[in-house]
């Protein structure tokens, strides 16, 4: 059985890794003053950074249906036998709404995992999804181990300010810091799908030390191994030496440092810095 991984473009992962994985992504659309712009395609982030900075109007948009349905019934005219399908949280965008619509209409048999993730923690489960898959697995197994590797990954982030979630309506409970906001510098998490208050704190330098602090604790509720990425939005040199404190610190071999794509950083922000620490699956059968 021939089985394709399909993931989005908020799971962040290198086109070059995408590609050397064989998983094909299906971008979000960010949208600037109006106008429409294709995640990885005609916008960058350093685009976004620069728009967002300069106070123009930015939203974001779902692939529709359609465009999930021309995906899949590519990958079925190219051989595919079924297809495992792996998305940023149901809880923050209708992503994965559209890829369950376009499920029903597919050509071969699509299974729609809600990673109740985002970020790099999506990216990893999808990753679990080709291990499987390259080893021989069914797409039921390889859907499953998307499913538990997204259960086993653990995120943090601070963000300069939390306008930029608020007006994108992704702050959930984190909505009780709003009235504080000028007067703490927060750290959020993702706990079920959705964006949650973990901790304030008064300083810039101090919130950057708890998220180290924070990483540090997660790496070590999982004694089989990690995966760890530090993603950041215009902040690449501080995203740079939290990755190496936290190499240091924990004995790690490699953290992964890359910026968020469009589409996350129009509701974060620039400034962003997130370490995502996702617990690595038994060796594939």
């Amino acid at each position: 059985m021939t089985i394709a991984i399909v993931t989005d473009s908020t799971a962040s992962l290198p086109p070059e890794l995408a590609a050397s994985r064989d998983i094909t992504v299906v971008p979000l659309e960010v949208v600037i003053n109006n106008r429409s712009y294709t995640e990885g395609v005609d916008v960058t982030s350093a685009d976004l950074a620069r728009a967002l900075r300069s106070g123009r109007a930015v939203s974001t948009s779902r692939p529709a249906p359609e465009r999930f349905s021309r995906v899949y019934a590519d990958l079925a005219d190219r051989g595919a036998d079924a297809i495992v399908s792996v998305h940023l949280s149901s809880r923050v965008s209708a992503t994965f709404e559209s890829a369950q619509m376009a499920a029903q209409e597919a050509p071969v048999p699509v299974l729609c995992i809600d990673s109740r993730q985002v970020g790099m923690a999506t990216g990893y489960a999808a990753l679990s999804a080709a291990d499987h898959r390259d080893a021989g697995a069914s797409a039921e197994d390889a859907a499953k181990a998307a499913q538990v590797r997204a259960e086993r990954a653990t995120t943090y982030f601070y963000v300069a300010t939390l306008d930029h979630l608020r007006r994108g309506g992704r702050i959930g409970t984190a909505s009780a810091l709003l009235g504080s906001a000028l007067s703490v510098k927060p750290i959020l998490g993702v706990e079920d799908g959705r964006v949650v208050p973990v901790e304030k704190v008064r300083t810039s330098a101090r919130a950057i030390g708890r998220l180290e602090e924070l990483t540090a604790q997660a790496v070590s509720a999982h004694p089989d191994g990690v995966d760890v990425a530090v993603q950041h939005l215009d902040a690449e040199d501080q995203a740079r030496a939290l990755a190496e404190r936290l190499r240091d610190t924990l004995g790690l071999g490699v953290v992964d440092v890359m910026e968020v794509g469009a589409v996350i950083g129009a509701h974060v922000g620039p400034g962003l810095l997130a370490a995502t620490v996702s617990g690595r699956l038994p060796a594939a059968p």
